[in-house]
């Protein structure tokens, strides 16, 4: 049972190290508010029965939300995203080579139109 749940949990984190691991706890405890709003309407297993991780290690990078189930990575895009497009276009493409399905969100799409956001996470589970 041990070796089991190694490997599941090596599957879901990647292989991420523990100074990764610690910096999620860190933006697991200091979220944004719009990651506050999102996180409400998915934990507890409210979308589809799904369930979704927070501030989630995964490699080299922390998914602001993951569902390992359906194998997908939600993001959140504040305004610091705005000077790293390069950044987030080769993060995005290291997660989808590894399997996952990205989402991309602007804060203000929580903000603004959460329903519109719920129902495209709602397609891809």
């Amino acid at each position: 049972m041990e070796i089991r749940k190694f490997i599941n949990e090596s599957r879901q984190s990647h292989g991420a190290d523990l100074n990764i691991k610690s910096k999620a706890i860190d933006l697991r405890r200091n979220m944004t508010d719009a990651e506050k709003d999102l996180w409400k309407k998915l934990k507890g297993r409210r979308q589809r029965g799904m369930y979704f991780r927070r501030q989630h290690p995964y490699g080299i990078y922390i998914l602001d939300f993951y569902c390992f189930k359906s194998g997908l990575a939600i993001e959140l895009d504040g305004e610091i995203h705005l000077n790293r497009k390069v950044y987030d276009k080769e993060r995005t493409e290291y997660l989808e080579s590894s399997g996952l399905k990205v989402l991309r969100f602007k804060n203000e799409d929580i903000t603004n139109r959460i329903d519109w956001v719920l129902s495209v996470i709602e397609m891809y589970l």
